[in-house]
């Protein structure tokens, strides 16, 4: 596996490369220049609505060369550099994002949720120089964050500040953007020379677990990504997306913000997932294409006052996606809304799988879809090994493809066993591969990882275990997803409390983690404390047994109300 000795981010194998731009997937552009030509393209088109506003393609493809110009001439930030994004869903954050793409700064993607250590390995293993952070952003002060990270970690020299002030010696967006209007900046962003196999994203994989997993995305795969994503959905100029997750996330920049303006569309970007408002976006921007929908987001809307009465007659493509949804479920969006649900799979490693609208009733229902491009290659394999198991029979889902990574970022050690020996990236994923009408469609059956999938949040067990271990009150601790049928799961901690110490509970557990830097979305929603764990035949914590233990609870308790 060829190896960017710059970056430590495996690239792909020359002879994949070549086949990839031999048939047409990869065309040797950059994204800034596929985007920019685009919007040359549709320049009085809507690219762009958001809470602030709007902006046509135009006036967007402008301000974005501003911001990458102004990057260049007022900050230390140089090509090939990385920067920290902790922003919401803000016309400043696509702004921002595009720019940095524009100038060949690489954009790290992570959540404002995101805690201070998180954040500050994620700084430290990806090597950024910059920090972008939303000073307005609900009730966290993400500047003083940006301080305090500066402080603690040498190379991270840069803090960006959009929507509110900049503190002395830091840069404001305005400020940036205003630097980029002069003639030198723009000559100089005009030099700017970006390798089109060159990194233009790191997307963060689900969550960290001691040092971070990191997904590099290199400019031509990520194209080409978001383009058959597009023609997968069927998009045209005249698209309306309508994407209301976290927009630095896979999902909102491989799966919304880049297949909508790559192809003229407009992106509505709300500024977050709150049902009234959705119902009321679909209709007042008449709302087309609405993908990568969490169930729960699909649940909210289903059990809205609103609902009812809501004008969704513009939808075209519904996708459900980030967790299974229940059959029910799509028959009663059918049924209550007249909106006939799709479902979709995708990862921030690359491949995406899709229902398309042409696909048997079964496939639908009870499938999430086949890939969305004929060149990406599946496989079900007998976990752990490199056997493929009969189509029927469950297996790991492994995949290699024009849009999947060959490796994630520094970590070399991780790459060994997460890829098999010709180059299939290992998902953890469980699958069954059922072959309808002659076409293959996988069906989730679960996870090999130790992940907890709340409402599409993916949690890591272990990074939250690693620092419940360290409570004076916890002898041990084992993290396990407990079912709700909101999120699909929610965060159950099972202890074993410390000799002499009262047992913790939900709430001293949630300050103690907040004040270790976890995320708040990652907290525990249930404690269960017992006087031993059970174990498995090798002496490990059966977190099986735990998991059967603590659905066995809930299941009690329902009956009992």
């Amino acid at each position: 596996m060829p190896v960017d000795t710059e970056t430590s981010s495996p690239s792909f194998p020359l002879e994949r490369a070549e086949a990839y731009r031999r048939r047409g997937l990869w065309t040797g552009e950059t994204l800034g220049e596929a985007l920019h030509q685009a919007a040359r393209s549709h320049p009085g088109r809507t690219a762009l609505v958001t809470g602030e506003g709007r902006l046509t393609h135009g006036e967007l493809d402008e301000r974005v060369e501003a911001f990458g110009a102004g990057l260049l001439a007022r900050t230390s930030l140089r090509t090939g550099d990385r920067v920290m994004f902790q922003l919401g869903n803000e016309l400043e954050t696509v702004v921002a994002y595009y720019g940095c793409i524009r100038a060949g700064i690489v954009p790290v993607c992570t959540l404002p949720q995101h805690g201070e250590r998180e954040i500050g390995q994620l700084a430290e293993h990806t090597g950024a120089r910059g920090h972008i952070v939303q000073a307005d952003f609900r009730n966290r002060d993400l500047t003083e964050l940006g301080h305090r990270l500066q402080r603690e970690i040498d190379v991270l020299d840069t803090l960006i500040v959009t929507r509110g002030a900049a503190p002395a010696s830091e840069h404001s967006y305005d400020e940036i953007l205003d630097a980029g209007g002069e003639p030198r900046a723009r000559e100089e962003l005009a030099a700017v020379a970006i390798d089109p196999d060159g990194l233009v994203v790191l997307q963060l994989s689900g969550g960290t677990t001691g040092l971070p997993k990191v997904a590099p995305r290199r400019h031509e795969e990520y194209v080409y990504n978001s383009r058959i994503w597009a023609e997968a959905l069927e998009m045209t100029e005249d698209s309306v997306l309508l994407h209301p997750l976290p927009i630095m996330h896979n999902a909102g920049t491989a799966a919304a913000l880049q297949p909508a303006h790559l192809v003229g569309a407009v992106c509505v970007v709300a500024p977050d997932a709150e049902p009234g408002r959705l119902l009321e976006l679909i209709a007042a921007e008449r709302v087309t294409v609405f993908p990568v929908v969490p169930p729960v987001v699909a649940i909210r809307m289903l059990e809205h006052e609103r609902a009812p009465h809501a004008d969704l007659t513009s939808l075209r493509r519904f996708a459900l996606g980030g967790q299974r949804p229940s059959v029910d479920l799509i028959e009663r969006l059918d049924r209550e809304l007249g909106i006939r649900a799709l479902q979709m799979f995708g990862m921030a490693e690359g491949m995406f799988l899709y229902t398309p609208p042409d696909a048997p009733e079964q496939a639908r229902l009870t499938t999430v879809g086949t890939p969305i491009s004929a060149a990406d290659e599946v496989r079900v394999l007998a976990p752990g090994g490199e056997e493929e198991v009969p189509d029927g029979e469950i297996g790991e889902l492994v995949c290699r493809g024009p849009y999947t990574i060959n490796g994630y970022f520094r970590a070399a050690r991780h790459n060994a066993s997460a890829f098999t020996s010709d180059g299939f990236y290992r998902t953890g994923d469980l699958v069954t591969r059922h072959v309808l009408d002659g076409r293959p469609y996988y069906a989730i059956d679960g996870r090999i990882k130790d992940v907890i999938n709340r409402g599409a949040e993916k949690i890591h067990a272990e990074e939250v275990e690693e620092l419940l271990v360290r409570h004076p009150d916890v002898g041990n601790a084992a993290v396990v997803a407990m079912p709700d049928p909101v999120l699909g799961e929610r965060v159950c901690v099972c202890v074993v409390v410390a000799e002499g110490a009262e047992p913790p509970t939900v709430a001293s557990l949630g300050r103690y983690l907040l004040e270790q830097g976890l995320a708040k979305f990652k907290l525990p929603e249930r404690v269960e404390v017992l006087d031993a764990f059970p174990l498995t035949n090798v002496g490990k914590v059966s977190k099986k047994d735990l998991r059967a233990d603590v659905e066995e609870k809930i299941e009690k308790e329902n009956l009992a109300s």
